[in-house]
């Protein structure tokens, strides 16, 4: 009773300054004034009030959302852990540090090159070092 009266005094208060300010020809302005006075007493009219009245008085209602604030922490933190590979299907599958195949960790330098060796690592190569970057630039017409 008390937020219905409340709400249609925010409405007329609202309304009044809406008349003040057509009253200075500033028709527009006194509208939106209006339309937004008009809110707290369409949402009496239709009930809403009470019921987020009931909704913010009521412990169970908080602890309902309480639950449902714990029930989205349980998906993001699931979520989070499996992107990163620590639940329980990765290490079943067999994705430990066994499971890699040796030649995995060898770096791919593409069909038919091989690593240089230890010692030529500041000489060049026989002319076999723009080729990728020729074939690139021909490709896209340059």
């Amino acid at each position: 009773m008390l937020t219905s009266t409340v709400c249609a005094a925010v409405s007329a208060g609202g309304l009044g300054i809406a008349l003040l300010t057509a009253y200075r020809k500033r028709f527009l302005a006194a509208a939106r004034i209006a339309a937004y006075a008009l809110i707290p007493l369409g949402l009496v009219m239709t009930g809403i009030i009470d019921w987020v009245k009931d909704l913010a008085l009521k412990p169970t209602v908080w602890a309902g959302f309480g639950v449902l604030a714990l029930s989205a922490l349980l998906f993001l933190v699931t979520r989070a852990a499996e992107r990163r590979g620590t639940g329980r299907k990765g290490r079943r599958a067999g994705a430990g540090p066994d499971a890699v195949a040796p030649a995995a960790s060898a770096p791919s330098l593409g069909p038919g090159r091989t690593p240089k060796p230890a010692g030529t690592k500041g000489r060049k190569d026989t002319g076999d070092d723009f080729s990728d970057i020729e074939a690139i630039l021909k490709k896209h017409g340059i």
